[in-house]
């Protein structure tokens, strides 16, 4: 609504008070006009109040009951349904009975199924104490379940028995290498390429023979399974201890292996007795790689998920078996020793490293402890009593008394058994090595080269003693210079040289040398002494004859003839010795054969030379000149009828071209000298040679061929 325009003065302004005024009392009658109408509304509401607190009070009885009724019916849903799982419990109880009362025979997969039905009731009756009947259930149930693991031991032990067999020794043959399978019948004999030595780096590939089944090892599984869960984990060890134990006892038994004791080794022929030994290490080589091997197998997958039933049932198991083994091993130690045990102790505590690694690996675990230590007590036995073998041997060729003498000089039986041993003993030398570590710290190398020293030098101290033997000094230095060449020769041909080392070579050959110089000076100085001028002349001259036999040089023919006559009696006297001696060594016989011509040989030429023609002109030349420059028909009686003979000029073959060459060489060379020459010789009788081929390398230097060939010819049959 506009306000009125004031259209004039005072007259405006009254009419607009006027209007505001009854407005005004419009608005009052209004308010006091809804204020009626609220009090209205509020009592209204008020009256509503009061019905609606009178309409619950009415109503709580029926919410009361309805509550009750809707708690009610939960109630007996829930009971409806715990009753439902009780009934469902003992329905499955009823059919595990009646599986199990059936036995597990014909079904053991239903069987075991039944078996943890069962233990699941079990549980739920005791997680449901409240059920009236659960104790007699429990108790109805509790004794079905011992029924059934009872039947289960009857069913796990039949068939274990059932497929538990000996293992014949020729299936166990067939899982080693080819390397290793016997050679013939006996089991000890293995190919001889095989022996030795592997020098600890064996990389063969054993494969284990099966022992049972892999379709049944799982159901023996499934039933050892339940049998520990049960709480019959000692009956189940029992059970397998007293059926597997007998049948790996056997299966060694039908391979061959003995109980014995010290007392049988004691009284056993070494011939015996290291049969028996190498067929002990073969056995434990089958029994570690082989059937321990296998039997571990069958442990752990029969016991998996059980690791300490798995070791304590492998330990039951083999206890017996490792105690027959190791015991043979641990008489061989205890055993007394001598020098011939050291080998196959060797081989013994060579097979137990080898088998080191798998024993720690097979044996493992708390239950296996005391085999373990055992069997690693008899490899520290083996190797105490090797080193202790190894000292005795060493003391024993130093004090070896034996008195029976070589009586030709040869080499002596002890330095040929002790090279010998010295040599095979370098067969062992990782073997050696591995035994040093076990007592000493240091370089294995150094140990056994300072122990072979030992040894030779042990060995020449005896040779020493033994040379005093020989009356004759110059046999004496011969036996030495044999034996010493002997173990010179054996250590450069050997392994042995590498530890011993060239110094050692060298300063022994030089040993052989001084008793090859010493030998040729006792030997032959007092024969030179027949061919020296000393005592015959003061003088020299020209060997024209004077009166009475005296040259011009006053010799008297008798003293030349008396020298020659001599001459030849301590030739054929020392012929006649030295015929007895013996210097076996090609090389070194024909080395001595050449140093002793080249000094006999000269100084008899000489000799003849200046005095033969007071001797060839007299009576009886032959007598006293019996090595002459010209051959005689006996001498070729040495050569067999088809011998040759070769020198720089020709080849003859047959006596009658020999005869032809011998002939012709005095009118080709007025004077010659052997400088190299070679004879082979035919036994046709004992003690009777004849030449088969001679070939001979002459430089022209001086005459007395055959005087040369004749000499060398004796010597080299006396010094054969």
């Amino acid at each position: 609504m506009g306000m009125p325009r004031n259209t004039g003065g005072g007259g405006g302004l009254l009419v607009g008070v006027d209007m505001l005024s009854e407005r005004a009392t419009m608005m009052r009658e209004a308010v006091q006009k809804s204020q009626s109408i609220t009090d209205n509304m509020v009592s209204i509401l008020g009256s509503f109040d009061h019905r609606l607190s009178a309409l619950e009070t009415a109503m709580r009885p029926t919410q009361i009951r309805t509550h009750t009724i809707r708690k009610a019916h939960e109630n007996i849903d829930r009971t409806l349904k715990a009753a439902d799982v009780i009934l469902s419990q003992f329905d499955l109880s009823r059919q595990a009975e009646a599986k199990i009362l059936k036995g597990p025979h014909e079904d053991l997969e239903s069987y075991l199924e039944a078996i943890e039905q069962l233990r699941n009731n079990i549980r739920f009756f005791n997680n449901n104490k409240s059920f009236k009947s659960s104790d007699g259930v429990l108790n109805n149930a509790n004794n079905l379940l011992a029924k059934a693991i009872s039947k289960l031991e009857e069913e796990f032990k039949q068939l274990l028995s059932s497929y538990s067999k000996p293992v014949e020794p020729e299936r166990l043959f067939e899982c080693l290498p080819n390397s290793m399978r016997p050679s013939s019948g006996s089991p000890g004999e293995q190919d001889s390429n095989s022996k030795h030595h592997n020098n600890g780096t064996d990389n063969t590939v054993y494969t284990p023979p099966t022992l049972i089944p892999p379709r049944i090892l799982p159901l023996l599984h499934d039933l050892s399974q339940q049998m520990v869960q049960a709480g019959h984990q000692q009956q189940l060890a029992k059970i397998y201890r007293d059926r597997r134990s007998p049948v790996l006892e056997e299966s060694l038994r039908k391979l061959g292996v003995e109980k014995l004791s010290k007392d049988d080794v004691q009284k056993m022929q070494w011939e015996v007795l290291e049969f028996k030994i190498g067929n002990w290490i073969h056995f434990m080589r089958i029994a570690v790689k082989l059937l321990f091997a296998a039997e571990r197998k069958v442990c752990d997958q029969m016991f998996e998920g059980f690791q300490q039933l798995k070791d304590q049932c492998f330990a039951e198991v083999t206890t017996g078996s490792v105690a027959v083994l190791l015991s043979f091993g641990d008489a061989i130690a205890k055993s007394k020793r001598s020098p011939e045990k050291l080998f196959v102790l060797l081989d013994m505590y060579e097979i137990m490293r080898e088998l080191h690694s798998e024993i720690e690996s097979l044996f493992r675990g708390k239950s296996c402890n005391e085999i373990r230590e055992s069997a690693f007590g008899l490899s520290k036995r083996l190797a105490q009593t090797a080193q202790e073998t190894f000292r005795d041997f060493e003391e024993a060729v130093e004090k070896d008394a034996t008195k029976t003498a070589v009586s030709d000089g040869t080499v002596h039986p002890l330095t040929s058994y002790v090279i010998n041993y010295v040599k095979f003993l370098f067969d062992y030398q990782s073997t050696l090595k591995q035994l040093f570590q076990e007592f000493e710290n240091g370089d294995s190398n150094s140990q056994l080269a300072a122990v072979t020293m030992r040894i030779m030098q042990a060995l020449q101290t005896n040779l020493d003693g033994k040379s005093k033997q020989y009356k004759d000094s110059a046999l004496t230095n011969l036996f030495l210079m044999n034996n010493i060449h002997y173990m010179v020769r054996s250590v450069r041909r050997s392994e042995a040289k590498d530890l011993l080392g060239d110094d050692w070579v060298q300063r022994h050959r030089r040993v052989v040398q001084q008793h090859a110089n010493q030998y040729k000076r006792i030997a032959w100085a007092k024969i030179l002494q027949c061919l020296s001028i000393q005592g015959l002349t003061s003088s020299g001259g020209s060997n024209s004859m004077g009166v009475d036999g005296q040259n011009s040089s006053g010799v008297s023919r008798a003293l030349v003839k008396e020298r020659l006559k001599t001459f030849n009696f301590q030739f054929e006297e020392l012929h006649q010795r030295q015929s007895q001696w013996t210097v076996p060594d090609t090389e070194l016989r024909e080395s001595l054969r050449l140093a002793v011509a080249e000094v006999l040989l000269p100084a008899y030429r000489s000799f003849i030379k200046r005095f033969g023609s007071m001797v060839e002109n007299g009576k009886n030349p032959q007598k006293y000149v019996r090595f002459a420059s010209r051959a005689k028909a006996q001498d070729f009686e040495i050569y067999a009828p088809n011998a040759t003979f070769e020198d720089p000029l020709m080849r003859a073959e047959g006596v009658k071209q020999i005869k032809s060459s011998f002939y012709s060489i005095g009118k080709v060379f007025s004077e010659s000298r052997i400088v190299e020459y070679n004879i082979t010789e035919k036994e046709i009788s004992p003690g009777n040679k004849e030449v088969k081929d001679l070939s001979i390398l002459l430089r022209p230097l001086f005459t007395l061929f055959i005087l040369c060939f004749r000499t060398l010819t004796l010597l080299s049959v006396r010094l054969e």
